[in-house]
């Protein structure tokens, strides 16, 4: 277990090194706080609220405890998951493959 733990940290180490993941998180990451701060302002959601909605919409878990209820909020939600999709799918796989990648160059 010990060995396994050290070479996934290993491998994120890593994939944090190559700019193309560090761009990608970035990304991510500030997809995800233009979101929750929409769904602060316009729903009126408590800041954790509008952010825990954002991250779960965008990892396509969608619990369906909060739903947005204003027109602004459906249709920012709407373009939030199909350009963010992409973006945090690219992100996940970007993180993989310099995991993999690092594996391989160990052995």
């Amino acid at each position: 277990m010990r060995f396994l733990l050290e070479h996934l940290l290993g491998g994120i180490t890593e994939a944090f090194k190559d700019a193309r993941v560090r761009g990608l998180l970035a990304l991510t990451f500030s997809l995800i706080l233009i979101a929750s701060c929409f769904y602060w302002y316009v729903e009126g959601w408590s800041l954790l609220d509008a952010v825990y909605f954002s991250v779960i919409t965008i990892a396509t878990v969608g619990y369906g405890d909060f739903s947005p209820q204003t027109v602004a909020g459906k249709v920012f939600t709407m373009f939030y998951v199909l350009c963010g999709l992409g973006i945090f799918v690219a992100a996940a796989s970007a993180i993989a493959e310099s995991i993999l990648k690092d594996r391989k160059d160990r052995h």
